[in-house]
């Protein structure tokens, strides 16, 4: 069966995208060539063309027929029909102070909660991750929070929009009940916006330092990932990791990204100096020959919280929407022994079910 994910998700070859890169247009060209991006207008920069954001340096490697021979061959593990899990949180109203609250929703969605700000990223209470309601992957166990028992939210970070972290039918619920402040990279509040126009979303820039109160920042950072919403939108809008500074330390948050040289788990450390906690994905990583562009596994994962010089990380992107070949427990499993292979206490690098809760003093 095809999943929805892997259509519309596809990476694409470059060559093909972007022909202009490879010729001798010039800057001032590219400059005055009108834009189709229908999400974002703005200046060149070392990681956007006028058109397309990408990765400096990077160019998808993969093209349609590698998607094809990806499709035909495809052996995924049985996942069962339920995964539920055993938790359930019903967090606080607000954690003051220092502490640091973090509930595991379900695949990439969290509630953070630290210095008096409820802070949700990559929210999707749907039941698929999909363009549609009626087909796509679907969740196998419940998110970790009863929508009706969130506490006032006051943030809400989308990393980037594909269908398991942008979900519009949650944001339109949220801004409903909440009216919360919506953070996403560049392009992504055209799309929020246009699932609804009231919806309160701002968006920022690589290397952008944004202000959330009660003495909590937000930094966007590069990831190795890519965008798209379509066949015909594809990186028209940007992709990011967040670095959050809160009174408590400084978390290190990424929705998706390979692995590739490694490089931006040093340079966030280089950066920031001390991070208090990672927040690394671990699945959707199989077959290795078309993943790992986009998607890490365990092993890369252990590497990157290495890399990053974090105290502590907690597991994320597993068990709930079956994306990819592992089977739904194959994650936490192979993580597991890359923590052995690397010589890293298994208490540092956790791993939470829907409804779990990690405190951080």
């Amino acid at each position: 069966m095809f999943e929805w994910n892997t259509i519309v998700q596809r990476p694409f070859d470059s060559r093909h995208t972007y022909p202009h890169l490879h010729s001798n247009m010039t800057h001032e060209s590219l400059m005055q060539r009108k834009s189709r991006n229908p999400y974002y207008q703005g200046p060149i920069s070392d990681h956007f063309d006028g058109e397309h954001f990408f990765n400096p340096g990077r160019r998808w490697a993969k093209s349609s027929r590698d998607l094809f021979k990806w499709m035909l061959e495809r052996k995924n593990e049985r996942w069962p029909s339920a995964h539920p899990s055993p938790f359930s949180d019903h967090p606080p109203v607000r954690v003051e102070g220092n502490e640091i609250r973090l509930s595991f929703v379900g695949h990439a969605s969290f509630l953070l909660q630290t210095a008096g700000l409820n802070i949700l990223i990559d929210p999707v209470w749907s039941d698929r991750v999909s363009p549609v309601a009626f087909a796509g992957p679907k969740r196998v166990n419940a998110p970790g929070i009863e929508f009706a028992r969130l506490p006032p939210i006051d943030i809400v970070l989308v990393s980037h929009n594909h269908y398991d972290h942008l979900d519009t039918a949650t944001l339109r619920r949220l801004h409903a009940d909440h009216a919360p402040r919506i953070i996403a990279p560049l392009g992504n509040d055209t799309i929020i916006r246009q699932a609804h126009s009231g919806i309160k979303t701002e968006a920022h820039d690589w290397g952008d330092r944004v202000d959330l109160g009660n003495g909590v920042f937000l930094h966007l950072e590069e990831a190795y990932h890519w965008s798209a919403r379509g066949v015909r939108d594809r990186l028209r809008a940007l992709w990011a990791a967040f670095v959050i500074e809160t009174p408590g330390g400084r978390i290190y948050h990424i929705g998706d990204t390979g692995f590739h040289d490694g490089k931006i788990f040093p340079a966030v450390k280089e950066k920031f100096g001390a991070i208090k906690l990672a927040i690394l994905p671990i699945g959707a990583y199989e077959p290795r020959w078309f993943m790992s562009e986009q998607h890490m596994n365990p092993d890369e994962a252990v590497r990157g919280f290495i890399a990053s010089g974090a105290e502590r990380a907690v597991a994320h992107h597993w068990g709930t929407f079956q994306l990819t070949h592992e089977g739904v427990t194959a994650p936490p499993e192979d993580l597991r022994k890359a923590l052995e292979t690397h010589g890293v206490a298994k208490e540092r690098f956790v791993v939470l079910r829907p409804g779990e809760v990690l405190s951080v003093d």
